[in-house]
C-alpha cells in the first residue's frame, strides 16, 4: 500500500513552515545566553559518517543540539515538534550527511508523533505526510541502501524505499500482533529482512511484509523488546534486548539464548550498541550501567557506575576507545579509553528543569540554582562568575529535588525539597536538615473546687517530612508552603509549628508582606490579615485550578499566576478580575514582586516574553523576548536571569533595546 500524500500537500506545506519557523525562532533567541548548569537528560546520539566529529544529540523536550568537535561542546540546532516530543532515534544518511531523519513521539498524548526530515544539514526541517500523526518509536536506515528507511509506530511497521518520499506498510493492517513497535534492524545484507520489537517480544520477516514469523523462542513470554541490531559482519547473529534480559541468536532469530553475567536489575536495556569498527565489541545501555562484551556477547562486564542510565551509545568509527553515551539526568557522558573512564561531556549543553534561582545577596555575580529530576547529578548548583562556570553544591541533600531555594540575611542557603527543608550556612560544604516539627496538643483537666478547667499545652516533636513547594524568609519569621499545610519557624528553622488551613493541605505557594500572608494551593488561594492568626478563604473562579504561583505588590494587590492567566485582587481577596490587559490569558508561570524597581513581573511558558506592570497588575506591558519558554524571572545588575523549563538559566544581553531597569537591583 503506497501514501503519496499528494491529498496532504497544504498541510505538509504548513507542518513544514511551522517547524521552520520554530527552528528560526530558536536561532534568534541567540542573544540571550545560555548559562547552564550544563547536562541534564540526553536521549539520542548519531554522527556523521563523513566527519565523525559532527554528531547530533536528541532531547526528550523536541530539542536538537549538534558538536561540531567530538561531543566536546554543544549547541542548539532545531527544535522539532512540541516541548513534548521525544526524539527518540536519529539517522544521518552515510551518502549524503545534510539528509537526516529523526523519529518523534509525544509524551503527553503518546499516540502521536512525526518523522522529521531535512535536506540541508538541519538549517530547516519538514515532517513527512505518508507518517504524520503517527507514534514513531523505531527508525532504522539500511546500510547498503540509505534510501531504505524503515520506522515502527505504535501501529505498525513501514518502509520508504525512496529516502522518506513515498511508504508502504510492512506489517499487515490492524495486526492485533505487530503493533506497538519498539525497535526495528534491518539485515546490512537483505532490505527485505526487517526485525520488529514490539511490546510483545519481536517479528521477523524474510519478504518485505509478505510473511511474517514470531521470533520468540527461547525468550520469556510477554517481553518488551527494546532494541534489535544484526551483526554486521554476520546476519546470522542478531541480539536482542527486553524487560527480561538480552538475548542472542545464531540463527537468524529462529533460536534465542539469554546472555548470562548481567544481574537481574540492570536488565531494563534500552539500547544495543556493536562497534562498527570491530564486529567483536558490543555494549548494551541498561537502567543500571553500561556493559561491555569483547567477545560478541559470550561475556559481559559493567564499565560505567551503576547509577548511571543510559539511553543511547555512540561509538566513534575511527577509534572504538572513544565513546559517547546519552544519559537520564548526567547529560553526554565520554570515554577516551574504552569505556574504563568517563568524564562529563556537557559544555554547551544545558537541559535541566530548573525550579529556583536567585542572587547572592552579598555579591551579585554569585549565582544558586535548584533542579529536580536529576537525583545526584542534581540538587543545588552555584556559580561565582554569573553563570560562567557552575559547581555542585548537593552533598547531604542525598539526591532530593529542589523545589524552592532562597536565601537568609546570615548568608545561609535554605532548601524546600520533596522531603523537608535543609539549610547550608555560608561556606559549608554540606547540607544539614531543619525539620523538627513542634505538634501542639492541649489538655483540659478539671480543677478541685472550681468548675474552671486547667489547660496544658504541650509541644510534641515529629520531623517535617512533606514536599516544600516554597519558601517564605522573613526577618521575624519563615514560612514553608508544603503538601501537608502552611508551616511557620520563629527561630529561623530550628524547628516548626502548622499544618493544615481551613481543611486545606497541599499549598504550591506562600508570599507575605508585613502582617498580610497569601497561601495557595492549585485551587485555593487563603488570605491572613493578622500573620497568620486567622484565615479567610478568597473567592477565586472556581474553573482555576492550576496555580503556580502568587505575590503581593507595594499597595496591597494581590497576584495569582496560574495555567487559567492572571488574577488580581485589590481588596485583600474578597474579589479577583482575570487580567488579561497587555498578558496572555492563559499559561502564567511566575509572578513576583521586584521592590527595587516598584513593579510586577510575570512569566509564561507559552512565550518567551517578560512582562511588567507598574501600577499593581492592572495593566501589562511587554518586555524583552528572551526566545525560551520562561519559568520564573529575576533582576540582577539591571538584566533579566530567567528560568527555563528545560534549558537552564538565561541571561539577558547588555545591549537589549528594551533593558530590564536602569539601575542594579534584584526580585525573586
Amino acid at each position: 500500500m503506497e501514501f503519496t500524500g499528494k491529498r496532504n500537500v497544504l498541510r505538509t506545506s504548513l507542518l513544514v513552515l511551522a517547524v521552520s519557523l520554530l527552528s528560526t525562532a530558536l536561532l534568534a533567541s541567540g542573544p540571550w545566553q545560555v548559562l547552564g548548569p550544563d547536562g541534564g537528560d540526553a536521549r539520542s546520539l548519531a554522527y556523521d559518517a563523513h566527519n565523525p566529529d559532527h554528531i547530533l544529540l536528541g532531547t526528550s523536550t523536541g530539542q536538537m543540539f549538534v558538536s561540531n568537535d567530538a561531543g566536546r561542546t554543544w549547541s542548539r540546532l532545531a527544535r522539532l515538534g512540541g516541548d513534548d516530543y521525544v526524539l527518540d532515534h536519529i539517522s544521518i544518511d552515510p551518502q549524503d550527511s545534510d539528509r537526516i531523519y529523526v523519529s518523534a513521539w509525544s509524551v503527553s498524548s503518546q499516540q502521536i508523533g512525526e518523522i522529521f526530515r531535512t535536506r540541508d544539514g538541519g538549517r530547516s526541517w519538514e515532517t513527512l505526510p505518508a507518517m504524520h500523526g503517527k507514534s514513531i518509536r523505531a527508525l532504522a536506515m539500511h546500510k547498503g541502501d540509505s534510501k531504505v528507511v524503515v520506522v515502527g509506530a505504535l501501529d505498525g511497521v513501514y518502509r520508504s524505499k525512496d529516502g522518506g518520499d513515498t511508504w508502504e506498510r510492512l506489517s499487515p493492517a490492524n495486526s492485533t500482533d505487530i503493533k506497538n513497535i519498539e525497535s526495528i534492524a534491518v539485515d546490512p545484507k537483505d532490505p527485505n529482512t526487517v526485525y520488529a520489537g514490539t511490546w510483545h517480544l519481536a517479528w521477523k520477516t524474510s519478504d518485505a511484509g509478505a510473511n511474517w514469523q514470531h521470533i520468540n523462542k527461547g525468550m520469556i513470554d510477554d517481553s518488551d523488546v527494546f532494541s534489535v541490531i544484526v551483526d554486521h559482519d554476520n546476519p546470522s547473529v542478531v541480539f536482542a534486548s527486553a524487560c527480561s534480559g538480552i538475548y542472542r541468536s545464531e540463527n537468524g532469530g529462529n533460536l534465542f539464548t539469554k546472555i548470562q553475567g548481567i544481574p537481574f536489575s540492570a536488565r531494563r536495556t534500552r539500547v544495543l550498541k556493536q562497534d562498527p569498527a570491530n564486529e567483536n565489541i558490543i555494549y548494551a545501555g541498561t537502567t543500571e550501567g553500561l556493559w561491555k562484551s569483547t567477545d560478541l556477547g559470550k561475556v559481559w562486564k559493567r564499565v560505567s557506575n551503576p547509577e548511571v542510565v543510559v539511553n543511547d551509545v555512540l561509538i566513534d568509527p575511527r577509534d572504538s576507545k572513544r565513546v559517547l553515551l546519552a544519559t537520564d539526568r548526567s547529560g553526554v557522558m565520554a570515554s577516551t579509553d574504552g569505556a574504563s573512564n568517563w568524564t562529563a561531556s556537557n559544555h554547551g549543553y544545558a537541559h535541566r528543569y530548573v525550579s529556583a534561582i536567585l542572587a547572592d545577596n552579598r555579591d551579585a555575580s554569585t549565582l544558586y540554582v535548584g533542579v529536580v529530576n536529576d537525583r545526584e547529578y542534581g540538587g543545588v548548583f552555584y556559580s561565582h562568575d554569573a553563570g560562567q562556570h557552575w559547581f555542585q553544591r548537593a552533598a547531604g541533600l542525598g539526591g532530593k529535588d529542589v523545589f524552592a531555594l532562597k536565601q537568609a540575611p546570615s548568608g545561609m542557603l535554605v532548601a524546600g525539597t520533596n522531603h523537608g527543608v535543609y539549610s547550608l550556612e555560608r561556606n559549608a560544604s554540606e547540607w544539614r536538615p531543619m525539620n523538627v516539627l513542634l505538634l501542639e496538643s492541649t489538655l483540659k483537666t478539671p480543677r478541685k473546687g472550681s468548675r474552671k478547667a486547667v489547660t496544658t499545652t504541650t509541644f510534641q516533636k515529629s520531623q517535617l517530612e512533606s514536599r516544600v513547594n516554597d519558601l517564605e524568609l522573613g526577618s521575624g519569621r519563615w514560612l514553608a508552603a508544603t503538601t501537608s499545610g502552611i508551616y511557620s519557624s520563629t527561630d529561623q528553622g530550628k524547628t516548626w509549628k502548622g499544618g493544615e488551613i481551613l481543611a486545606q493541605i497541599d499549598f504550591v505557594s506562600v508570599r507575605a508582606d508585613g502582617s498580610t500572608v497569601v497561601a495557595a494551593t492549585r485551587a485555593s488561594v487563603l488570605v491572613s490579615n493578622d500573620s497568620g492568626a486567622t484565615w479567610k478563604l478568597a473567592g477565586l473562579p472556581s474553573y482555576v485550578v492550576s496555580i503556580r504561583g502568587a505575590a503581593i505588590a507595594s499597595d496591597g494587590q494581590i497576584m495569582i499566576a496560574s495555567r487559567e492567566g492572571a488574577f488580581r485582587s485589590a481588596d485583600g481577596g474578597a474579589t479577583w478580575e482575570h487580567v488579561g490587559n497587555g498578558l496572555p490569558g492563559k499559561d502564567i508561570t511566575s509572578v513576583s514582586f521586584d521592590p527595587t524597581h516598584k513593579r510586577l513581573l510575570a512569566t509564561s511558558d507559552a512565550t518567551g516574553v517578560i512582562f511588567e506592570s507598574r501600577d499593581g497588575g492592572r495593566s501589562w506591558q511587554r518586555g524583552p523576548d528572551s526566545g525560551f519558554p520562561l519559568r520564573r524571572v529575576i533582576v540582577i545588575g539591571g538584566r533579566f536571569v530567567a528560568a527555563t523549563p528545560f534549558d537552564g538559566v538565561i541571561l539577558q544581553p547588555e545591549n537589549e533595546s528594551i533593558s530590564a531597569a536602569a539601575e542594579a537591583g534584584s526580585s525573586e
